[in-house]
């Protein structure tokens, strides 16, 4: 089973964060991690913004940004198609959510497909959690 990290999520496996155990639990129980092409640039913008927020933790941000580069690798990457963007247009519809947190949830439903196996979902809003147990995507643990 797949865990698929939003890139709330995603972050919490670099910084120390509410949920960070956990997160860091379910990532060492899954086979393997999967992320939206995406979180690349979400998580080194959520990076820049921590940097230029806290100067005095820019060294940490660095290695950080390091960290996940040198990670990326190892984790499965969701492509953004025409098809992946037409589906989470209608997400975005269906379930009112933003832009890119139905993107996330395009990427991991088509995961999902593409398997054929159950992909468990990481996140943390309440609304995109709920969208994903719609659509048969397991939470990764109850945040809320």
């Amino acid at each position: 089973m797949s865990l698929f990290c939003d890139t709330s999520a995603l972050i919490k496996l670099y910084v120390c964060e509410p949920f960070t155990k956990e997160m860091l639990a379910a990532a060492t129980a899954a086979p393997s991690l999967a992320v939206c092409r995406i979180a690349w640039a979400e998580a080194m913008a959520a990076l820049a913004r921590r940097a230029r927020e806290s100067p005095a933790d820019a060294e940490v941000i660095d290695a950080v940004r390091l960290r996940l580069r040198d990670d990326w690798g190892d984790y499965v990457v969701v492509e953004v198609t025409q098809a992946l963007v037409e589906l989470a247009g209608d997400y975005a519809d269906t379930f009112a959510l933003r832009g890119y947190d139905s993107v996330q949830l395009a990427a991991a439903r088509t995961l999902s497909e593409a398997t054929r196996a159950p992909v468990q979902f990481a996140c943390f809003d309440r609304r995109l959690e709920k969208a994903a147990r719609v659509l048969g995507l397991e939470p990764a643990f109850d945040a809320s």
